[in-house]
C-alpha cells in the first residue's frame, strides 16, 4: 500500500518539474486568462500551494496564512519562494508526524454545513488530491499552447 507521504513526495517532484516549464514561458502566457478554473497558469499554480498551506495551518490549528492576491506575485521568483516555503512547512508537519497523528481526528463543516469527523491522514489525502486535479488542468492548457507537459512517471517511470 502506499503511504501518503509518498504520494506527496511524489506531488512536491513533479510540482518542481512544472514550474521549471513555467518558468519557460513569458510572463505574459504565464499569466494570461486562459477561462480555466482560477483564470491563469500562474493563479492555478498558487492556488494549488494556497490549499496546501490553508490545510496545514488547519492541521497545526495554525493561522500563519496572510494570503496574497494572485495579482500580487509579479515574477517568477516569488512563486517560487512561496513553493520553497509551502513545502517546508509541509516537510516539517511530515517530520513530526507519527502513524498516531495520522489518525488524530479533526471535525469540519462541510458546504452543507454538517459536521463530519475525518482525519489528518484523509486531510493529507485531499492534499495531494487537489493538486493533481489541478495538475490535470495545467496539462490541458500545455496541449492547447502546444507545449508537451513535464513527464510524471512514479519514481522514474
Amino acid at each position: 500500500m502506499v503511504d501518503i507521504t509518498e504520494l506527496l513526495k511524489y506531488n512536491e517532484i513533479v510540482r518542481h518539474r512544472y514550474f521549471e516549464s513555467f518558468v519557460k514561458l513569458s510572463w505574459d502566457e504565464f499569466t494570461k486568462n486562459r477561462e480555466a478554473s482560477f483564470n491563469s497558469i500562474r493563479n492555478i499554480f498558487v492556488h494549488t500551494l494556497s490549499a496546501i498551506d490553508y490545510w496545514l495551518d488547519f492541521l497545526q490549528k495554525e493561522n500563519l496564512r496572510s494570503e496574497r492576491k494572485f495579482d500580487e506575485y509579479r515574477i517568477f521568483d516569488e512563486v517560487r519562494a512561496y513553493m520553497e516555503h509551502v513545502e517546508k512547512r509541509m516537510h516539517d508537519y511530515l517530520q513530526s508526524l507519527s502513524s498516531k497523528g495520522l489518525k488524530k481526528t479533526y471535525t469540519i463543516t462541510g458546504e452543507d454545513h454538517k459536521a463530519t469527523m475525518i482525519t489528518a491522514e484523509d486531510i493529507l489525502i485531499h492534499v495531494f488530491e487537489e493538486e493533481v486535479h489541478h495538475r490535470g488542468e495545467l496539462i490541458a492548457l500545455f496541449w492547447q499552447m502546444d507545449i508537451d507537459p513535464p513527464s510524471m512517471g512514479w519514481k522514474g517511470l
